[in-house]
């Protein structure tokens, strides 16, 4: 069974869906909201709505970047998959120059950006977190399982740079957002490869942790950092950094994401993956409000 894809009628519209398909729009616009919080949490006072436009722009070119080059370095496992074939590049719709004109443009655009309107710290991970997913993770994933450790830092590194972008330093604050992101990428990703098991298996793509893969152990290793990404989303509070209000939302919501992971554990099922995956995507966000409203004046 082969994926139907319509094109748009207009050009100009269907270059645009092309685009957002070849930078993962949506995936992109979650590292813009935890690039912008960050750079929120950091703030002392005072901040213009034009840095924070520059701190979601440089995320947003640099994010896209990264997803364009391991695009262009999958292009050939992309067609093998249902889900991915009809992206840009394996369906022909976009010349490869094309797209490495457009990571390019984007990447020293975006790691310019930052560094000139913010600071040196900031462009360096930029470039750090662009590299390392495009370069590290992305041929990492048809070798071996620990593509997903190496994955979760350049995925971790949005708020921290963000943070940066406001204070120009890395602080003990800075680690700590890095380390609360960081875990949470291991159920997220092996969530999605517990999902997408079977298409990953014909483009030889191994992520769970596994390699019997949807097994009781893969459901483990998934609950054990949720576990532990709960126990270390409750630092802020007794650090002084979040108050109580926004502390008991963590552990609500960090509970909640927990139980999810041990229904998979105890049921090993791809229902039980698939409401992982969703809790994955609603954790994150609800865990950085809370943190940004309720935080303390120990910010500086």
């Amino acid at each position: 069974m082969e994926t139907v894809y319509k094109p748009a009628k207009n050009v100009v519209v269907q270059k645009i869906i092309d685009y957002a398909q070849l930078t993962k729009m949506r995936l992109t616009l979650l590292v813009v909201f935890s690039a912008v919080i960050g750079f929120l949490f950091g703030v002392n006072g005072v901040y213009s709505i034009t840095s924070v436009f520059f701190v979601a722009l440089g995320g947003l070119l640099v994010t896209s970047s990264s997803i364009i080059i391991n695009q262009i370095i999958e292009r050939d496992i992309d067609k093998l998959m249902l889900r991915t074939a009809t992206r840009p590049l394996p369906s022909g719709r976009m010349g490869l120059l094309e797209a490495v004109f457009a990571a390019g443009l984007f990447g020293i655009g975006g790691i310019l950006l930052l560094w000139y309107q913010f600071n040196a710290i900031a462009g360096v991970l930029a470039a750090i977190s662009l590299l390392s997913y495009g370069f590290l993770y992305t041929p990492l994933k048809r070798i071996h399982s620990i593509a997903v450790f190496v994955g979760a830092i350049p995925g971790a590194l949005p708020t921290t740079i963000g943070y940066v972008c406001a204070t120009g330093t890395i602080d003990f604050i800075a680690v700590l957002l890095f380390v609360i992101q960081f875990l949470w990428q291991f159920p997220h990703f092996w969530a999605i490869a517990w999902v997408q098991y079977d298409d990953y298996k014909k483009a030889g793509i191994m992520l769970l942790p596994s390699s019997g893969g949807k097994n009781k152990f893969s459901a483990f290793q998934t609950m054990l950092y949720t576990f532990t990404l709960l126990l270390v989303s409750i630092f802020p509070y007794y650090l002084g950094i979040v108050g109580i209000v926004g502390s008991i939302v963590i552990i609500i919501t960090g509970t909640i994401f927990l139980w999810q992971s041990i229904q998979l554990w105890i049921k090993c099922d791809d229902a039980s993956a698939r409401k992982l995956m969703f809790g994955s995507f609603l954790y994150l966000p609800v865990v950085q409000l809370a943190m940004l409203i309720d935080k303390t004046n120990l910010i500086k």
